[in-house]
């Protein structure tokens, strides 16, 4: 986000509130300079922003026509710092267990200097503040235990996806329903699901009448998931923002699931020699072996075919949803 938009600047101001009530949390004292600045360095670790400005834009479009108060968008921005601590800390510890280097352009968290495997700590360090202000700013609302179990519940679900990922990475069970149920437990609901139920809450909805809406955010993340997987490996790292690292890290990507697909036994045997080493020769063998099998096509077809299903999901909905 080279310039802020209004929107993400006002997001912003909220940060600077809640920072300056979690450093005097009664709950613990940081009577301590180090630890303060540490703790202020962890929670802005953050990444574009577009998951919590994501609650703001929805719970604007659920107002319809009349402009949210100045507590509503406090409120809303409150429960958008929830979802990026909660990205924040996934992706903290995720960066450790993949081994990977980079993220968003810039060294992962853990390999920065002074951090290491104190990481760990600092991922958890993030879970807990979700907690925090959830209870702060929440607690006596009539939808507050909604909340709470909301969070906990994309948790879980994202913490299952992230672990039949990493069973996934160590086996051979590389097919399109573990695909699908991995894209969509670890990146679905945490990244499109959650910003508009907590919009939903806040605006007095139910979860419980707006199924039809989750399921469709549901297939947005699986989508994102697979333009995800096809940027690790033909994406721009200057762009992306990431060095991709699926075929070393022998990943049940999009493109892998597709490749086993079109692929003859002689193109399997091929792939599966190359795939999951860190021999660059290795990886070269295997971009070119999707090249070979037109698997940029195959996407660009899939793209397509996605996003008209999601407009014609979105168009049959009822406009109060």
């Amino acid at each position: 986000m080279d310039v802020p938009t209004p929107l993400a600047t006002a997001f912003q101001r909220v940060y600077g509130t809640i920072k300056a009530e979690l450093l005097r949390d009664p709950a613990f004292d940081f009577h301590n300079d180090d630890a303060i600045r540490w703790l202020d360095k962890i929670c802005s670790y953050t990444g574009k922003l577009t998951r919590g400005l994501a609650v703001i834009e929805s719970y604007k479009l659920l107002k319809g026509g009349s402009e949210p108060s100045e507590e509503e968008m406090f409120l809303a921005c409150i429960l958008g710092w929830g979802i990026e601590w909660l990205q924040a800390y996934l992706i903290v510890l995720d960066d450790i267990v993949d081994n990977s280097h980079t993220r968003r352009g810039k060294p992962c968290w853990y390999r920065l200097p002074k951090v290491g495997l104190i990481a760990i700590t600092d991922g958890l360090m993030l879970r807990s503040q979700i907690s925090r202000i959830l209870r702060h700013y929440f607690f006596g609302k009539r939808y507050y235990v909604d909340l709470l179990d909301l969070f906990n519940e994309v948790e879980f679900k994202t913490i299952s996806g992230q672990l039949l990922d990493q069973i996934t990475t160590h086996g051979r069970s590389k097919d399109e329903n573990n695909y699908r149920r991995i894209a969509e437990y670890k990146t679905a609901y945490y990244s499109f699901y959650l910003p508009v139920a907590c919009a939903l809450l806040l605006s007095g909805q139910s979860l419980d009448d707006c199924v039809q809406v989750k399921q469709i955010l549901v297939e947005m993340g699986v989508y994102g998931q697979a333009q995800n997987d096809y940027l690790d490996c033909f994406g721009d790292p200057t762009v992306f923002g990431k060095i991709g690292t699926d075929i070393e890290e022998f990943k049940c990507s999009w493109l892998f699931v597709q490749a086993l697909q079109r692929a003859d036994n002689k193109q399997k045997d091929f792939l599966f020699g190359n795939y999951g080493k860190s021999d660059p020769g290795c990886v070269a063998k295997v971009k070119a072996l999707y090249k070979e099998l037109d698997l940029e096509r195959a996407f660009f077809e899939y793209e397509r075919e996605s996003y008209e299903k999601l407009i014609s999901d979105i168009e049959a909905q009822p406009n109060e949803t």
